[in-house]
């Protein structure tokens, strides 16, 4: 079993493991400035002062989760409450300052759609530029380029510059080809939103298709696709997990939150 430790995140090759990912004593905080130090002079004036002109927030705290081979999990929670950046440290996008994650297999995030999109270049030219930056060659990119735009249904804008397509236009380009990336654990964040009712839909069957058959985390805040996707979820407000289990359950208890 190859294994391989990325500051607090141990990445394994092992795809026999009972768990996909294990989440332990996970903690995160960021420094944010409270005061501008104007040059070295005032800098140093703020020191002799005792104002350290900035505060810690802290964003995740003693955070302790496992994530069974092929499971579908759902990570709700109100904006602010730490859940993006948890997606962001088991993809790798961060670094925890407290505890570890273990990802056992190769696992894909979809995060940041069309990340690396260039505006200047054409649709086409753009497909093969992120199919690259996903780590397909051309020959694989080749095979799947039909596919692709059929699926974005965009065959009629594949010679025009990227900056003439809309944002919706953007997105379903660069969905599809995000989900032709193979990995044995996808992270999702509010992905199914992208584009209007029928790309949705499009969009809903495909990750149908997945259940069971591919372990997925979705950060989301509809509690319809909480209830329609996941075998589990769990809840984090203030940085800690409040409440975790039946989708249902934790469906009622986001909703709570509103009333």
């Amino acid at each position: 079993m190859a294994r391989r430790k990325i500051g607090s995140r141990i990445v394994t090759a092992n795809v026999q493991e009972k768990n996909a990912i294990e989440v332990r004593g996970l903690s995160k905080s960021f420094r944010l400035p409270t005061e501008k130090a104007w040059g070295l002079k005032q800098a140093i004036f703020n020191r002799l002062r005792g104002v350290k002109g900035y505060r810690d927030q802290k964003v995740l705290t003693g955070i302790n989760f496992n994530v069974k081979r092929g499971e579908f999990l759902g990570i709700v929670g109100r904006n602010g409450s730490g859940k993006s950046t948890l997606l962001k440290i088991l993809s790798g996008i961060y670094y925890p300052e407290k505890g570890t994650v273990t990802v056992n297999g190769n696992l894909v995030p979809f995060i940041e759609l069309g990340v690396g999109f260039n505006p200047e270049l054409t649709g086409r030219q753009n497909v093969y530029l992120n199919g690259a930056l996903l780590g397909f060659s051309n020959k694989e990119m080749d095979a799947m380029y039909e596919d692709i735009w059929k699926f974005a249904e965009l065959e009629q804008f594949q010679d025009q510059k990227l900056k003439n397509y809309s944002s919706g236009m953007q997105v379903r380009l660069a969905f599809s080809i995000a989900i032709r990336a193979k990995g044995d654990i996808l992270v999702l964040d509010e992905v199914l939103a992208v584009g209007d009712a029928a790309f949705q839909q499009k969009c809903n069957d495909y990750f149908a298709s997945l259940k069971g058959n591919q372990t997925v985390i979705l950060v989301t805040h509809s509690m319809e696709n909480v209830r329609k996707f996941c075998d589990r979820a769990i809840m984090i407000e203030s940085g800690k997990i409040v409440c975790e289990g039946e989708p249902e359950k934790v469906a009622k208890e986001y909703l709570k939150l509103f009333e």
